[in-house]
């Protein structure tokens, strides 16, 4: 029933859907599974000169030096694609990457606001897209602070 009322909306919005994402499936072979602030490495086909993400804020790509493999981050829930192109702008390839949360990540949800934990194995908060603003803007400012005090000289 979701599918189908996001599918609607994305008609009705004039947005153009692949007929697999339309019919709700993807091989195995063309999904690239990613969890959210994390990198993976893959390969890519022989002769990738140029790698193009549909949505960049979903995900990042990065060619290894030699154009053997690449290097995939997760940046935000959703899905995206990845074309691979020749020297000469061939298409060589096209797969689906989906960014999914880590499995680790406790969410506590109290009412409207949301706040999420990092859970390996002691629970400490921690930042995840979705979060209520004030939670986020206050571990986030935590976390970036004590991190400017690690990048201090020592003794100074």
């Amino acid at each position: 029933m979701l599918r189908r009322a996001l599918i609607l909306v994305a008609l009705m919005s004039g947005l153009a859907l692949s007929p697999a994402l339309a019919a709700g499936t993807v091989n195995a072979s063309d999904l690239l599974k990613i969890t959210l602030d994390q990198a993976k490495i893959a390969k890519v086909p022989t002769g990738t000169a140029t790698l193009v993400v549909g949505n960049p804020m979903i995900a990042d790509v990065t060619m290894l030096k030699g154009g053997v493999g690449m290097i995939v981050t997760g940046k935000g829930y959703g899905q995206t694609n990845l074309v691979a192109l020749d020297a000469t702008g061939n298409i060589l390839d096209e797969k689906q990457i989906r960014v999914e949360p880590a499995r680790t990540v406790l969410v506590v949800q109290r009412g409207a606001a949301r706040a999420s934990y990092s859970c390996t194995p002691l629970c400490m908060p921690t930042v995840q897209l979705g979060d209520d603003q004030s939670v986020f803007s206050e571990t986030g400012g935590q976390i970036s602070a004590r991190n400017g005090l690690a990048d201090k000289p020592s003794g100074k």
